[in-house]
């Protein structure tokens, strides 16, 4: 999905970035650490840390909350398992806040720590235009578990002519043009809805998810029969709530995440008009139906994968973030960070060995998960020659008595 979000930022140039960065590569010969008094461990005698960046404070904190803990499983499990002989994993949060700029400024200091050979991160796609650079000059792997902006693998111009920008960058979350067009179906195919209204946060991921619905929906033969858009942090949608009702559209689709939508929601609720609003996994959270109360029943998202408590892969995944009592959920990103995490640490197996890691280590970390092929606890595990999953499931989720629940699975094709 996902994501973004935050304000306009004025970024420093990345011509400087770049030229420091470049500078500071030269000087990471080693790209791990030896860890004589390793307390972290379970005797492996080099030290390689994960960085895991997301908003772990703030606006969409729940989400980004679950894709760190999600990652903390994946190395206690490799470390307990011995995954790699001589090696100790270890993770190194950072709080993007859900804003570009700080995303940036994080994938600065985990690319200036040598023992970084990897990062799985960031939550939103808006956070990611801001990272990839970073990283790519310093031949640092990135896989995130939630980004679904189409450009960030195929380019800005992706509809007519796919590029892939950044060789670094991958990710385990498929993509908004598959989330989109799998929405639209559902909403005019599903539920028959003919007229919708459609909305967006004007963030990356919003405004990209919306887009692609309205086109889709459009194909189908439905009716976009009005647009607005909202800023992040807005709570009062009063004179939007009266352009939907007027408006006779018979489904609301939201582009953004659950901080805005599960008041957006309760407010058209609250002021007369009964229709769903639709959405996509940004919004799938329990914290949506919490906040929005008895107004979000019946309202939709879609998702990547299939339900994780579903998977008899991520059995004992689920088992141990409850046992362990780890805040934020699970369920829309933890499994896809397991995995993200996995893949790093499968692709650091086969570079370090004995504990010896090369000098060229970053690179061959990166070649190495270009080629990665497994099954993870969400599912088969590979990318494309854009960095993309080649996992396509998709599900439609429904509020239904308070909980959200399945209505449809399958998997997207493009269109």
């Amino acid at each position: 999905m996902c994501l973004r979000k935050g304000s306009i930022v004025r970024q420093r140039s990345l011509v400087i970035l770049t030229s420091v960065l470049t500078t500071g590569a030269l000087t990471l010969t080693a790209c791990g650490s030896r860890d004589k008094d390793n307390k972290g461990g379970d005797g492996g005698n080099v030290t390689v840390t994960i960085g895991v960046d997301a908003p772990l404070t703030g606006q969409n904190s729940a989400t980004g909350l679950g894709i760190q803990y999600g990652a903390q499983i994946a190395v206690d499990d490799a470390n307990k398992n011995k995954t790699v002989p001589g090696v100790t994993f270890k993770i190194k949060p950072l709080d993007d806040k859900a804003i570009p700029a700080t995303g940036q400024q994080n994938a600065t200091q985990l690319v200036q720590d040598k023992s970084v050979l990897g990062v799985v991160g960031p939550l939103n796609s808006g956070v990611a235009t801001q990272m990839q650079q970073v990283f790519a000059t310093a031949n640092l792997v990135e896989i995130s578990p939630s980004n679904t902006g189409v450009e960030l693998t195929q380019g800005k111009n992706w509809q007519t002519s796919k590029s892939r920008p950044f060789k670094t960058y991958f990710r385990t979350a498929t993509t908004d043009a598959l989330q989109g067009a799998y929405a639209a179906d559902y909403a005019y195919n599903g539920i028959h809805k003919k007229k919708a209204f459609v909305v967006d946060d004007k963030q990356t991921y919003g405004a990209g998810l919306s887009k692609i619905f309205k086109e889709q929906f459009v194909k189908q033969g439905g009716k976009i029969i009005g647009t607005d858009h909202v800023n992040t942090g807005d709570r009062d949608f009063s004179t939007l709530v009266t352009k939907i009702k007027n408006s006779g559209a018979d489904i609301l689709y939201y582009g953004g995440q659950y901080d805005e939508s599960e008041v957006l929601t309760k407010q058209l609720k609250d002021a007369g008009a009964k229709i769903p609003l639709f959405g996509g996994d940004g919004m799938f959270t329990p914290t949506y139906i919490k906040t929005a109360g008895k107004a979000s029943e019946g309202d939709l998202v879609t998702s990547i994968g299939v339900p994780v408590d579903t998977l008899p892969a991520a059995k004992d995944f689920v088992a141990t973030y409850k046992a362990k009592k780890y805040p934020g959920d699970y369920g829309t990103y933890g499994s896809y960070s397991y995995d993200a995490t996995t893949a790093i640490i499968k692709a650091v197996g086969q570079v370090v060995k004995d504990g010896k890691i090369p000098s060229d280590a970053r690179s061959q970390v990166v070649d190495a998960v270009q080629k990665t092929s497994f099954d993870g606890i969400s599912g088969k595990i590979s990318f494309d020659e854009y960095g993309d999953t080649t996992n396509k499931q998709l599900t439609v989720y429904q509020v239904t008595k308070g909980e959200w629940k399945s209505v449809k699975s399958g998997t997207a094709n493009p269109k």
